[in-house]
């Protein structure tokens, strides 16, 4: 069950992109990628972009320059690459190009993976924030980490949030 706590806004329609950063996912065996699409659909949003892109810094902030020209777009999801392992460099190429960052997402995000995981909360990396003025969520890569975040955060908020950008 999703809370939508600005029950007197109107519910926008909201495009999203959804990109799977992983050296080793593809379209069949990408299931976060998939739930994410589904979490959408089923909120009656639309997903106008679905790819999948390796985990290298230049490809994420060139997909995310990429995403940011498309006018059709109202914010973008990414799924992968937010730890700390060698590969993990999600973070860091997205982190550099937000115009405004959220922090409360992923103090919020963190807060309740502790809850399902415990510590290893820490080593999540997930953030979002602003850029080209579409929303921008940067998610862990597994299933469980995008279902609490879609449901517990980004659902509940997403209309509210690009009415705010749409100002």
């Amino acid at each position: 069950m999703t809370h939508i706590p600005h029950s007197n806004s109107q519910l926008l329609t909201v495009t999203c992109a959804v990109v799977t950063v992983s050296d080793t996912r593809s379209q069949s065996t990408d299931k976060s990628g998939q739930l994410i699409q589904q979490l959408l659909r089923d909120a009656n949003h639309t997903v106008g972009v679905y790819t999948i892109i390796k985990d290298e810094p230049n490809q994420i902030q060139e997909q995310l320059e990429l995403l940011g020209k498309n006018s059709n777009l109202d914010a973008v999801i990414f799924t992968g690459g937010t730890g700390i392992a060698p590969r993990d460099t999600t973070y860091d190429a997205i982190e550099k190009l937000l115009e405004k960052t959220l922090p409360g997402f992923g103090e919020l995000f963190r807060f309740l993976s502790y809850q399902e995981i415990g510590s290893r909360a820490i080593a999540s990396r997930a953030v979002a924030g602003v850029y080209q003025s579409k929303l921008v969520f940067s998610l862990p890569g597994s299933s469980n980490a995008v279902q609490l975040a879609m449901e517990k955060l980004i659902l509940p908020e997403l209309s509210h949030l690009v009415g705010l950008l749409r100002q």
